[in-house]
């Protein structure tokens, strides 16, 4: 084995048990039903990996880089919303998979800080049944959608026009959008832009790739220069293109700038979007 190859597949192994200790912290692994008395419903409380182990995210706290994903607010139902002002205007549904999940948050944020007239409907049990639902005419739409999804799952819909695009949720417009506004050009007041900086700089860290905290430096430095040249190898994004998948690295100084912002937001705006998201 040559030492880039050997090099190649040791970034690879680590990316993996990242993302795998990653999700194995924001998975939902377990609910708690509580009845309650009639008429109101049983509350459900969902337990994900950092709940019931908080020693979790500490596994992956040296970043190496980081997987954008492109992610919109798209509607294919509901004739009357066609633009962000027809959105303040007319009530439109979204799907959602529950407390927690993208999708819900992005529609409680938007129709807090915006003003959109967004009617949620939670409880999907995942993305495939959100898209049924979306067909069949039973949601307009779904906020927090990756649009590599969106293009993959139903490519009719993108090139024949038929899904209508409201937003991207970024700090800026996409190369790839470049006529879609991005969220934050909607954002009036300081507090709004605290507030989405604040939950998009998550969004911008896509899906991180991470070594546990103590890594050697030169060790770590390997890691980055090996991942970054597995990014950019021709063969690999050749194969990525032919199956129409993404692939937007994001640099680790990147990262860890983002994780610095994250870190220094302000308590009182981290509060305020908790409760906005906790909120119905």
């Amino acid at each position: 084995m040559t030492g880039r190859r050997g090099l190649t597949i040791a970034v690879l192994v680590c990316a993996v048990a990242s993302a795998l200790v990653l999700l194995a912290a924001s998975r939902v692994w377990g609910e708690v039903t509580t009845v309650r008395p009639a008429p109101l419903p049983p509350t459900i409380a969902r337990r994900t990996g950092t709940s019931l182990a908080p020693w979790l995210p500490a596994l992956g706290a040296v970043g190496l880089a980081g997987a954008s994903d492109l992610t919109v607010c798209a509607l294919l139902g509901n004739p009357k919303v066609n633009t962000m002002a027809d959105a303040r205007q007319t009530q439109f549904t979204l799907g959602g998979l529950g407390p927690g999940s993208d999708e819900d948050m992005y529609s409680k944020i938007l129709r807090k800080l915006l003003g959109l007239k967004i009617h949620l409907v939670s409880g999907y049990p995942g993305g495939a049944e959100l898209i049924l639902a979306v067909e069949r005419g039973e949601l307009d739409g779904r906020c927090g959608w990756a649009y590599s999804s969106i293009k993959i799952s139903k490519p009719d819909w993108v090139a024949e026009k038929k899904i209508k695009l409201l937003n991207v949720l970024a700090l800026e417009r996409s190369p790839e959008l470049p006529d879609v506004p991005a969220i934050m050009e909607f954002a009036t007041t300081e507090r709004q832009k605290q507030i989405f900086k604040f939950v998009l700089n998550a969004q911008t860290l896509g899906r991180p790739f991470a070594a546990p905290p103590g890594i050697p430096a030169d060790r770590a430095a390997a890691l980055r220069k090996a991942f970054g040249a597995t990014m950019a190898d021709p063969a690999l994004l050749a194969e990525m293109k032919a199956k129409k998948l993404d692939v937007e690295h994001i640099r680790w100084q990147s990262i860890e700038t983002l994780l610095g912002d994250l870190y220094a937001t302000p308590k009182d705006v981290v509060e305020e979007t908790r409760a906005i998201i906790a909120g119905e």
